[in-house]
């Protein structure tokens, strides 16, 4: 009975689209109404998929670090949907997309959606559909921390990392470029987010693990001793949802999807994303492979994050084979980026900045370079943004580790934090307790 049903869905959704566009047709509603529905509703389902990557993320970090930590991680991840949604509806939106407060650098115009004047949204758009997908992005810039600084930061500080990077951190450098601040007016070009989203959490990222410190024993007597991941399977899933959830990122970022400019503009950016995380893929597959000797899943996985990460700002403005030669060279700096931290003993459990800072950077200066916009301008802006991200990351991190809600005590971090944060374990063998087999 339930396939019958969801074999019937399609023809359900066909024959609804032609329903209306008959009604349309008849005069009942105009091609403006029909535009407007359509667009909205792509909208949504856009934000839905960019909401559904929390869920990549959730399983890569926690696939990439070790078992005892499984539902900190997924803790972490789970809560800064939630407090990005309050936050973001309460102060951020308005700080990004608001009028200017301090000419070029800050919005705000008052609490909440109501309070965004018209003008300040694209094309057909209902407000509430465009803050339900603004929103998805803040998620994401905030989460990306969490897989970095893993089996180690106190939970009470993470909230308030979480809090502050959805509230302020985030939404100031997002109004200099999407809400008509100075790199906006400077003609700087970010489409959905290389700088704006990926660059501030990988930043964050690397502020964050710089404070903390290394994991006890990662590096140590002149070695370099690497954590296994306790559930590969489950970081190569998350990588998959995460290369899913991007047709809602780039493509969903048109904003607009009626009329055959649309239409093929949001052709071009689905398949430039696809290609770019295609050759991200290969590329740190092969670059690996000659570095260690044996192909890497890691640096494989982590090739594909970056390759999506370099097309997001571009994936408007460039061709199918700019978009793949953009995500190969993203697949070779990921790797390059993974070794820098290990040379200078930076403990970045996933690869947080490798993946989402330094190809963030890239993906703006490769806009440069392959789009059409002034390459001058798209090197301040891809240095201005992670330059914010990193000062006022490593300031709040700082003032975590003063006042005591940074870091977990030594014998907290050898038991693991799902038990000493809070009281349960992810797995449990029969006879052999808690977590057992973890390394």
């Amino acid at each position: 009975m339930k396939s019958k049903l969801i074999r019937a869905l399609p023809l359900a959704l066909i024959l609804t689209l032609l329903a209306t566009t008959a009604f349309a047709q008849d005069g009942n509603i105009s091609n403006n109404e029909l535009a407007y529905a359509i667009d909205n509703i792509t909208l949504l389902i856009a934000a839905v998929l960019v909401i559904f990557m929390q869920a990549g993320f959730a399983m890569v970090e926690s696939g990439f670090n070790s078992a005892k930590n499984t539902v900190n991680i997924m803790f972490k991840n789970f809560i800064d949907m939630a407090t990005g949604v309050v936050l973001f509806w309460l102060i951020g939106y308005s700080l990004m997309y608001g009028a200017p407060l301090i000419a070029g650098f800050v919005g705000f115009s008052g609490f909440g959606i109501s309070q965004i004047p018209p003008e300040a949204l694209p094309g057909n758009l209902n407000p509430q559909v465009d803050w339900l997908f603004q929103v998805a992005f803040a998620a994401t810039a905030a989460t990306i921390v969490s897989g970095a600084v893993a089996g180690r930061m106190k939970f009470m500080g993470y909230l308030v990392y979480s809090a502050v990077i959805s509230a302020v951190i985030y939404p100031i450098s997002g109004y200099w470029v999407w809400g008509g601040g100075w790199l906006s007016a400077m003609g700087f070009h970010d489409f959905a987010g290389s700088l704006v989203v990926h660059s501030v959490g990988g930043f964050a990222a690397l502020a964050a693990v710089i404070v903390l410190g290394p994991r006890i024993g990662r590096f140590g007597e002149g070695k370099k001793n690497p954590f296994p991941a306790h559930n590969i399977s489950l970081a190569t899933l998350g990588v998959f949802i995460l290369w899913v959830g991007w047709y809602g990122f780039n493509p969903g970022s048109q904003l607009a999807f009626t009329g055959a400019a649309n239409t093929d503009a949001t052709m071009l950016i689905a398949a430039n994303t696809t290609l770019a995380a295609a050759a991200g893929t290969l590329l740190a597959m092969i670059v690996g492979w000659v570095r260690t000797g044996k192909p890497d899943l890691g640096f494989t996985l982590n090739g594909a994050l970056a390759g999506l990460v370099a097309i997001t700002a571009n994936a408007d403005a460039v061709s199918n084979g700019e978009a793949l030669l953009i995500g190969a060279v993203g697949g070779v700096l990921v790797v390059i980026g993974m070794e820098a931290l290990e040379a200078f003993k930076i403990d970045d459990t996933v690869g947080a900045w490798p993946v989402h800072g330094f190809v963030g950077m890239w993906g703006g200066i490769a806009t440069g370079i392959f789009g059409g916009y002034a390459l001058s301008t798209q090197i301040i802006g891809s240095l201005a943004i992670p330059a914010w991200a990193f000062i006022t990351s490593f300031a709040l991190f700082s003032l975590l580790k003063v006042i005591g809600i940074l870091r977990v005590s030594p014998e907290d971090e050898e038991t693991g934090l799902d038990l000493t944060e809070h009281g349960t374990g992810a797995y449990s063998f029969p006879g052999l307790g808690v977590n057992a087999g973890d390394d």
